[in-house]
């Protein structure tokens, strides 16, 4: 006979000290502050995008906790919002990139795949810094199809942003 952990809700969450996700009622403890090398990269990334979505309604926020529903609470890397985000987004973002590290994988490619997945999220990008590389997936009939796998350009439909990756990984 095994034993379910607790489940718990936004109420508990809003309690606890330290940095957590909740999803499906289950909390996943943050790592510590992600290296320099992480931190760079995502300046990089906020970068990029801000200067495609200039001309655009929407707008890339770092790190801001996604209040989905009283189960699920995460906090991106990065997100694209097309709205004003006053305290925090309870809305489904546009674009959601996951810069993702030995630590943080499994997560990022499987159970916040699927979490995002099932809210609709349209675009999700993973970025791997050891790597250099991005992999990019668009929401088509409900389901994550992979789109762009490389190094370099891509073109979102969302308001037609183009974003040269490669300029992310320049020293």
């Amino acid at each position: 006979m095994s034993i379910e952990p607790p489940r718990y809700i936004y109420e508990d969450y809003r309690h606890w000290q330290g940095d957590w996700e909740l999803i499906d009622g289950y909390p996943f403890a943050m790592a510590p502050s992600p290296y320099g090398k992480h931190q760079k990269l995502m300046g990089r990334l906020v970068h990029l995008f801000s200067s495609e979505l200039e001309e655009c309604a929407c707008a890339i926020y770092p790190e801001l906790d996604w209040i989905i529903n009283e189960s699920n609470i995460v906090r991106p890397d990065l997100a694209i919002y097309c709205e004003d985000i006053e305290k925090y987004p309870t809305t489904t973002p546009k674009i959601i990139i996951e810069i993702v590290s030995s630590s943080t994988a499994q997560k990022d490619e499987t159970i916040k795949f699927e979490l995002y997945e099932q809210e609709g999220v349209k675009y999700y990008v993973l970025v791997y810094p050891e790597l250099k590389k991005v992999r990019i997936f668009r929401l088509k009939d409900g389901k994550y199809k992979k789109v762009y796998e490389g190094k370099d350009r891509f073109c979102f439909d969302l308001c037609n942003i183009e974003v040269d990756f490669a300029k992310a990984w320049k020293k």
